[in-house]
């Protein structure tokens, strides 16, 4: 049943209902009453409202309520609109919505795009689904859960090479967003920094008497100082801007994008200069400072990067 009552200056709406216990404050009376109805109505009619949502409003709701609290809250935007733009699935109401259904999405994507991209993909549909079923109890199972993910891919082992450098210079200009596209990808060669970090440094974060950038967080959640090479210190020294590089969000990526189809240069992704970055300080430095550089808290995950080739190697052992 639902009850009312005056606290300190609002009042309290409380709910108990099929085995749910809510509790709210409002400033008004009025607006406690309101809720407290509605949310019997969802108590007792969850199901019939469940069966008549289709995925893609379940996906919105994802995307309003829970996808801000995640560093990866743009991206997910982009993936469901992305998905209610060019996937049936979105349009299946969540009572006809089965792991069928994700199969056969699974199989489409996969003609489309990686299989990494494709795990990626299932994992913030998979996210939105338990949020469903354990909070917003609007579903009773997961159908995600049934559905095999695609085996991961064989690591990557591009690294952009000294021509395909000289090109994507000469592309870049000596002004404009191409060109602060091409300083970041410089910096990230030398300093294996994650694009998400390059965009986040500000003026007041450089030290270069020091030669150390602050970055005040990162994928794992966590801050740290980085050290960079004199070749970097240089790259900072000629940008002036807040944020440093100009970017923000997605930007980096259009205009890398940009700059390397204007450079003529196939299949490297902004990505890769974290592990050319890694790969270069892995001759100068040890494991764990490696892992300190490059904030990876396991050093198992640095052989991901780590991509120097047989014959690089054959000629530092001489």
């Amino acid at each position: 049943m639902a009850s009312v009552t005056k606290q300190g200056g609002g009042w309290r709406a409380q709910i108990a209902r099929a085995g749910i216990r809510k509790s709210k404050v409002f400033t008004t009376k009025r607006a406690a009453q309101d809720w407290a109805a509605r949310q019997e109505w969802l108590i007792l009619n969850g199901d019939k409202a469940a069966a008549a949502m289709t995925f893609g409003e379940l996906l919105d709701r994802y995307g309003r309520e829970v996808s801000p609290k995640k560093r990866s809250h743009l991206i997910n935007l982009m993936r469901i609109d992305r998905i209610k733009r060019e996937d049936a699935i979105a349009g299946v109401r969540l009572g006809d919505l089965s792991s069928t259904d994700f199969a056969t999405w699974r199989e489409k994507r996969l003609r489309e795009v990686t299989a990494s991209t494709v795990r990626r993909e299932m994992n913030m549909l998979g996210s939105a689904l338990t949020v469903a079923r354990k909070e917003w109890r609007i579903i009773s199972g997961n159908p995600m859960q049934d559905v095999a993910r695609p085996p991961e891919a064989r690591a990557r082992d591009r690294l952009p090479s000294p021509d395909e450098m000289q090109s994507l210079a000469l592309a870049a200009g000596d002004s404009g967003p191409r060109w602060r596209a091409w300083q970041a990808f410089r910096f990230s060669c030398e300093t294996a920094m994650r694009a998400g970090e390059v965009c986040a440094i500000r003026p007041r974060d450089v030290d270069l008497a020091r030669r150390v950038v602050t970055l005040h967080t990162s994928k794992n959640g966590e801050g740290r100082q980085v050290p960079i090479t004199t070749v970097a210190a240089d790259i900072l020294r000629g940008l002036s801007g807040d944020p440093v590089f100009g970017f923000r969000g997605r930007q980096l990526y259009v205009q890398w994008d940009n700059l390397r189809k204007a450079a003529g240069v196939a299949g490297l992704r902004f990505h890769d200069a974290r592990a050319q970055g890694i790969t270069m300080l892995s001759r100068k430095v040890d494991i764990l400072t490696l892992s300190k550089i490059s904030g990876h808290k396991d050093v198992k995950m640095l052989q991901v990067y780590y991509r120097e080739s047989a014959e690089d190697i054959a000629r530092r052992l001489d």
